[in-house]
């Protein structure tokens, strides 16, 4: 039997029908409305799209857009000088600055220099690590749109064993982090996970990836988990957005995984929606950490 598709833009639109709801009752009882602040260095137009996206989720929901456009040749102390004013703009509930910035800026100083109660994004190291021992500010918007679409569509992670193949500091490292906790926002059946993280130099990756009852695959290359890399009856998570000449793609073969998995998401209409909307999350819990 085919694979059930985990149809991530049709729960993104659901868990904005209750954002929206949650924006108006903050903004009746505040006076303001939840700020989202986005910073574009240069014209990469993959960048372009993304911040659009997100400019658009605002509107939809209530929450207030800027968009800080900056030139290529932007300096790393002029983009500094902006975050700064973003910090102390009390009108500004949450600062997103768009990956990838330009060879000439230190991403980690720039990512640094949000202030924590800011970072929607949930970059900061104190963020960071507020996660990873289980009392999160915010969590880490892709991540949470993976443990989102596992929750809503009733595929309990606890006690299950979840392979991660990826160990990027955006997806790998905190969605394992997440998976593993004794306590999920979402309830126990949301963690409790047992986690195995792989990586490029990981031995015997396809037989690993075999024992996971989810595999999670956020490793950045086009169809790189094989169809005979999974277990019949897992549930797989495909976070990857690869563009090949024709279209977009993700990191697992979906032609041949949907045979053996029981449940999959695609790409594009996948993890991608979600991510956005957890931003929003991220931003409404930020306007609402700063008024507290």
């Amino acid at each position: 039997m085919p694979a059930l598709i985990l149809d991530g833009k049709k729960l993104a639109a659901q868990i904005e029908a209750e954002l929206a709801e949650q924006v108006a009752d903050f903004i009746e009882n505040n006076g303001r409305e939840p700020c989202l602040a986005a910073v574009l260095v240069g014209d990469d137009p993959a960048s372009g799209v993304y911040v659009k996206n997100k400019r658009l989720a605002c509107e939809r929901v209530g929450i207030e857009s800027q968009l800080h456009c900056l030139p290529a040749a932007t300096t790393e102390e002029d983009l500094l000088e902006l975050i700064a004013q973003l910090n102390s703009d009390d009108e500004v509930s949450g600062i997103l600055v768009q990956l990838p910035l330009p060879s000439q800026i230190r991403e980690q100083k720039v990512l640094d220099a949000v202030h924590p109660l800011k970072d929607v994004d949930c970059f900061h190291p104190e963020n960071v690590g507020l996660v990873v021992q289980g009392r999160p500010r915010y969590l880490p918007c892709t991540p949470h749109g993976c443990v989102q679409i596992l929750h809503r569509y009733g595929l309990g992670a606890a006690g299950k064993h979840v392979v991660v193949v990826g160990r990027s500091e955006i997806v790998g490292k905190p969605v394992a982090a997440m998976l593993a906790q004794k306590e999920s926002h979402l309830g126990p059946a949301s963690c409790n996970a047992t986690v195995t993280l792989c990586h490029s130099r990981t031995s015997n990756l396809p037989e690993i990836c075999r024992q996971a009852d989810i595999l999670i695959a956020a490793i950045g290359k086009p169809k790189f988990v094989q169809g005979d890399w999974i277990k019949p009856g897992a549930v797989v998570i495909d976070v990857g957005i690869n563009r090949l000449p024709d279209g977009l793609v993700g990191d697992v073969d979906f032609d041949s995984a949907k045979e053996v998995a029981s449940a999959i998401t695609p790409v594009p209409r996948g993890v991608g929606p979600m991510t956005i909307t957890m931003l929003l999350l991220n931003t409404l819990a930020a306007a609402r950490a700063q008024v507290a």
